[in-house]
Parts: structure tokens; C-alpha cells; sequence
């Protein structure tokens, strides 16, 4: 292994960002996962991860595997894990998650419920250990990492790997931001339990909080749904991208979209023949 990397992913350049940006304005054209009016689309989350593997250069992972995209260099090999929330405007909200991105880094509750089994925590106790459960989730996702090192007979160098996560808002506007693959200390945090109204008064919810000094850092929904939330601060970010918008498709009376537009163009003999079948 080469003495000369740094301990510091790459920011992606303006040239992958813009590569990036017209490779996600292709996903309004009807094939994008996420419905827009007038038969058009927008990008959605795997369409996020194979635009990142095309923009860069790389192969999107499409499985269960810790990295979206793996990329490739002469040297060394590193993973990004790609996220991507319509959660744009809360950067600038002024409440608990105020300048923070949102990501979910996992929703695999039956290993996160196997890890805290094999410290004695299970779903009738958890509530009563707070810190211990915070504590055991984060050093787990971050051992799912480090088998996938270099350090530990891997393939893929950590410290140039991160975390890649595009906001969006309804209105159009997108943003990167790139974040370091290790997470916060967990011990460092306040674990806790948010009191809820019950029948007899208040009693602890089922969503379990990891606070830094300024808010919300992790969430844990462990009995519903098993999502892993992290908001780092975006002024934390190791690098991040202007806000962005998607390009506009061109515009002609040669070109329609939608996936049924596509499909006549592609097939247009065959398309033509189930038509005049219907007649």
C-alpha cells in the first residue's frame, strides 16, 4: 500500500459535481423514481447512487453491502455510502435539527437487536439503559466498516472513504455534503429516552436520542422500524457543494418523455404493432 495517502477522503471537484448534477437532470425525463407532474419524474435514492457511480467513475453496489459505490484507483480502493433526504429546508430551520443534515445510516433491526442481545439488552430493558444501547449501536455500524478495511484483510481504504449525502427541497434546490466515515464518540453524548404522554402520565418513548451540546445527534427507533438517524452539523461537513437545481430537459416538439415516449422511440415496429391490435 502506497505511504503517500492522506487520512482525508477526496472532496469531489467542480467537474464531478457538474458531471453529477446533469446525470441526476436525466432522471426527469419519466425513469427518475420519484413522481413529478406531467408525466415527469425526479431522481430518487438509487438513482442517487448510480448517478455517483457514474459521475465518478465507480460501480454502485445495488445489495445489502455497507458502501453504495465503490471506486476504483491505481493504488486503493474506497466505498461511499450515499444519502439522500428531502430535508433541504431544515438546514436552516431554527429548531432542534437547525444546520443539520439528515441521514439514515441503517434500518437493519434484527442486527441491531442481535448486537444489544449479546450484551444482555433485549426489548423489555432497553429503556432502562439508554447510554448502553447508544453506545453498543454506534460501535456496530462502525465494525461493519472496519471488517471491510484494509487494516483488517479488506478491500477498502476507510480514512478515504465517507459518508455522501444529497438534500433536497420541494422547491427544487439540491445540496452536497460529504462527511468523515467515523462517527462521533458515542460516550460523548447524552443517551436518553423523550418522555410521551401515556395513559397514566408520562412515560419514556420508544425513540431513543444521543444529544451533543447543541441537539439532536442520533435517533433510534427500535421497536418501529429500526432506523439509525444521524445529523451531523453541516458545518461539519468535510466538504460541501454550492446549492444546486437539476438542468432543464430540452425542449422540442421532437422530444417527448415518459416512460411510454421512451418506449416508442426504443420499439417504435413493435409498439406500432399492439396498437393497430387494439383497433
Amino acid at each position: 500500500m502506497s505511504t503517500f495517502l492522506t487520512t482525508i477522503p477526496d472532496p469531489l471537484t467542480h467537474q464531478d459535481v457538474e458531471k453529477l448534477r446533469l446525470i441526476l437532470s436525466t432522471y426527469q425525463d419519466g425513469t427518475g423514481m420519484l413522481a413529478a407532474s406531467n408525466d415527469m419524474t425526479l431522481p430518487g435514492w438509487r438513482d442517487f447512487e448510480r448517478a455517483v457511480a457514474a459521475a465518478l467513475a465507480g460501480k454502485a453496489q445495488e445489495s445489502k453491502y455497507v458502501f453504495d459505490v465503490i471506486i476504483t484507483k491505481s493504488e486503493y480502493m474506497f466505498g461511499i455510502s450515499c444519502k439522500m433526504r428531502r430535508e433541504l429546508n431544515k438546514v436552516a430551520d431554527r429548531d432542534d435539527r437547525a444546520g443539520r443534515i439528515t441521514m439514515e445510516l441503517s434500518n437493519s433491526a434484527k442486527k441491531f437487536w442481535e448486537h444489544l442481545k449479546t450484551k444482555g439488552i433485549n426489548e423489555t430493558n432497553y429503556r432502562e439503559q439508554p447510554t448502553e444501547v447508544g453506545v453498543a449501536l454506534i460501535e456496530l455500524v462502525q465494525s461493519w466498516h472496519k471488517v471491510e478495511s484494509i487494516l483488517s484483510g479488506g478491500r477498502i481504504h476507510l480514512d478515504k472513504s465517507s459518508y455522501l449525502a444529497l438534500s433536497w427541497n420541494k422547491q427544487g434546490s439540491y445540496q452536497l455534503h460529504q462527511f468523515a466515515l467515523t462517527l462521533p464518540d458515542p460516550r460523548t453524548l447524552r443517551w436518553h429516552f423523550p418522555m410521551k404522554k401515556g395513559k397514566n402520565g408520562k412515560v419514556p418513548a420508544n425513540r431513543l436520542c444521543g444529544n451533543d451540546g447543541s441537539g439532536t445527534l442520533f435517533e433510534w427507533y427500535g421497536t418501529s422500524g429500526g432506523q439509525l438517524k444521524y445529523y451531523p452539523l453541516a458545518k461539519d461537513a468535510l466538504w460541501s457543494s454550492d446549492i444546486f437545481h437539476l438542468e432543464l430537459l430540452p425542449s422540442s416538439e421532437d422530444i417527448q418523455y415518459g416512460i411510454v415516449a421512451k418506449t416508442k422511440a426504443y420499439y417504435p415496429l413493435q409498439w406500432d404493432t399492439i396498437e393497430r391490435e387494439n383497433l
